[in-house]
């Protein structure tokens, strides 16, 4: 039987979080572009992912599939489009095929967040080591935000980036045990992505883990 973990439509997707989504490491199909939409699944056991992806091909053949990813104990897959209709066809196609409702996700949980005002330059070396976004500078202010599932980060990252658009994205750590973001600008600007964060994850509905 598949579980659904995460059902996750996207609107839109802002410059930044479109280009991280285009890099190599993460698109390993075809990447997306500004202004496009999206839909991110995660079921489990990993492999059943496979089965997710030819329900939704099948359903919207136009669609581009960005990244199809079986992890130890997950398989995700994004999917995105210029016509939001066709990914919402998809989309009903995935869930009619494992019998399941958008609701019977996991509900995001939100595990750490903190901003760190004037970042040292030697923090922010050992930290562009292992990003894969944007270098950091000394001097901003970091916002640092983790949940679970994984997977939730990309839409936190795409609506952080919505309300704060001068900020910069510099990691979205989006596979794993639980999803990460790192963000830089000034202090209001980090206050303003972390609040979006928070908004958009708490509004998401899904059942606890």
């Amino acid at each position: 039987m598949t579980e659904l973990r995460v059902y996750l439509p996207i609107n839109d997707l802002q410059p930044q979080f479109a280009a991280y989504l285009a890099t190599p490491l993460r698109a390993r199909g075809y990447p997306p572009y500004e202004g496009q939409n999206s839909l991110i699944i995660e079921v489990a056991p990993a492999l059943s992912i496979h089965r997710i992806a030819d329900l939704a091909l099948k359903e919207s053949p136009d669609m581009e599939p960005g990244i199809l990813f079986t992890e130890r104990q997950f398989g995700l897959l994004e999917l995105h489009s210029d016509d939001p209709d066709e990914l919402d066809k998809a989309g009903k196609a995935i869930l009619k095929g494992i019998g399941a409702r958008p609701a019977d996700q996991l509900a995001p949980t939100v595990l750490f967040h903190d901003i760190i005002d004037d970042l040292s330059d030697q923090h922010a070396i050992i930290l562009n080591r292992s990003r894969d976004a944007s270098i950091l500078v000394p001097g901003v202010s970091l916002l640092i935000y983790e949940m679970a599932p994984a997977l939730f980060a990309c839409v936190a990252a795409n609506e952080a980036e919505r309300a704060a658009p001068g900020a910069v994205i510099n990691d979205v750590q989006m596979m794993g045990a639980s999803g990460r973001i790192f963000m830089s600008g000034t202090h209001s600007q980090m206050e303003q992505a972390r609040d979006a964060i928070t908004k958009t994850l708490e509004a998401v509905k899904g059942r606890k883990g």
